[in-house]
Formats: C-alpha cells, sequence, structure tokens
C-alpha cells in the first residue's frame, strides 16, 4: 500500500479502512505484519530489515507498523515470541496425537517421530527457522539476546519435562534441529544433487520427507 502525502495519522487511518472485502480487526492486522515480518526477518535479519520492508510486504504504511509495535525491537522480539509459540504449539500437536501408529515402534520412538516431523513441517512457514537462527546469534543484544535465550530454555524444558527425554536425548534433539535450521540459512538446497556431500546431508536428514522439502525450502534467488 502507498502511503498517501499526509501525516502519519491520516495514513494509519487509511490502512485501517483500506481493505477490500471487510475492514481487518487491529488484532488481524497485527497477525498480518507478523506473518510478514518472519518472513521479512527470515531473510534479512534484525540487522539488515527495515520496517518499511515490513510494512511494504504485509501491504500497510511504515507508521502503521510503528504504530502497532513501537520500534523494529519490539517487532522482532514479537515475531519472536510468535516464532516459538508456533514451534512449541506443533510439538505438543504432534505429542498429544492420538492416531494409530506402526505397532512395532515403540510410543517413545512414536512420539519422537512425529516431533520431528512437526519440526520438519514448519520449514513450510516462511522465515520461521531462519528468525529463530537469527535470534539465537544476538546473544549480546541486551532484549534480544535475553528473549532468544528465554526461549531456547523453553524448548529444552518441553524435550525434558514434557516429552520425558533425558537430558542426552534432548540434547540430540536439539542439535538435529539447529543442523536442520543451518541447513535452511545456508541456502545449501541449491547445492542438493550437484555436490555429493550436500545431496547425502540432505538424504540423511530428510529420508522419507526429501521431495516435499526440497519444494519448500526458499532458494539462493528468493529474496524472502
Amino acid at each position: 500500500m502507498t502511503a498517501p502525502a499526509a501525516s502519519a495519522s491520516g495514513t494509519v487511518a487509511a490502512d485501517e479502512a483500506a481493505d477490500t472485502g471487510k475492514r481487518l480487526s487491529s488484532e488481524e492486522r497485527r497477525r498480518q505484519i507478523l506473518v510478514a515480518a518472519l518472513a521479512v526477518f527470515g531473510a534479512r535479519g534484525y540487522e539488515g530489515a527495515t520496517t518499511d520492508e515490513v510494512a511494504r510486504a504485509a501491504g500497510v504504511s511504515q507508521p502503521y507498523v510503528v504504530r502497532l509495535f513501537g520500534s523494529k525491537e519490539n517487532l522482532f522480539l514479537a515475531v519472536l515470541d510468535d516464532a516459538l509459540a508456533r514451534m512449541l504449539a506443533g510439538f505438543r500437536a504432534a505429542l498429544a496425537d492420538e492416531t494409530p501408529h506402526d505397532p512395532d515402534i515403540t510410543p517413545e520412538k512414536s512420539a519422537a517421530k512425529r516431533i520431528g516431523q512437526a519440526y520438519v513441517d514448519l520449514i513450510e512457514v516462511r522465515g520461521l527457522h531462519q528468525t529463530l537462527a537469527h535470534a539465537y546469534l544476538l546473544g549480546s543484544h541486551p532484549a534480544i539476546g535475553a528473549a532468544a535465550r528465554r526461549g531456547f530454555a523453553k524448548v529444552w524444558r518441553f524435550f525434558r519435562d514434557e516429552m520425558g527425554l533425558d537430558a542426552d536425548e534432548s540434547r540430540a534433539f536439539m542439535a538435529e534441529g539447529m543442523l536442520i535450521s543451518t541447513m535452511i540459512g545456508l541456502r545449501i538446497v541449491d547445492d542438493y544433487g550437484s555436490d555429493p556431500q550436500i545431496t547425502e546431508l540432505f538424504r540423511s536428514c530428510f529420508p522419507t520427507e526429501l521431495p516435499h522439502v526440497l519444494e519448500v525450502l526458499p532458494r539462493g534467488t528468493d529474496r524472502w
């Protein structure tokens, strides 16, 4: 949406009114901006992204983004919190799934498989894995670093307390997740099929979901 040459308050009012079909509520518009910001931060990182880019991706004006979130830092913190909540919600849904599974697999291994699948499925949420990875590199930032550490600890506690894994099993789960996030961030999917090492790595990490993963992973030519 192109901002009119008027005051910030006038621009905000235009954003709130200009929707084809129905007027979005503030909460719906906030959700729209969070989805766009997740993609932008995932592609550009915290330092590289701007609220103007987020506004363009969301189809609203930059003053409206600032009105809702106050600053880029607050927006990133909201996106980080939302990404962690979505990931843990996916894990909990997979853990609670009572659909009959392979009788030759123990319940513990079945739960682990479902949660691993849930993590892979989140690749379809554009920017989620990358934004979490960006946040984990900002440990020295006074606000973002603290939020990222709290989130990282929440994931650890999920594996330990809710899933019931021991410390070594939890570490292995998180290590594999970080490997997958690193692969996504590096966009090494571009080298799949041409580099034997990368091809082997992908086939090891995604033994059953590889065709789908190759389809949804962002590539070097994708902006976000």
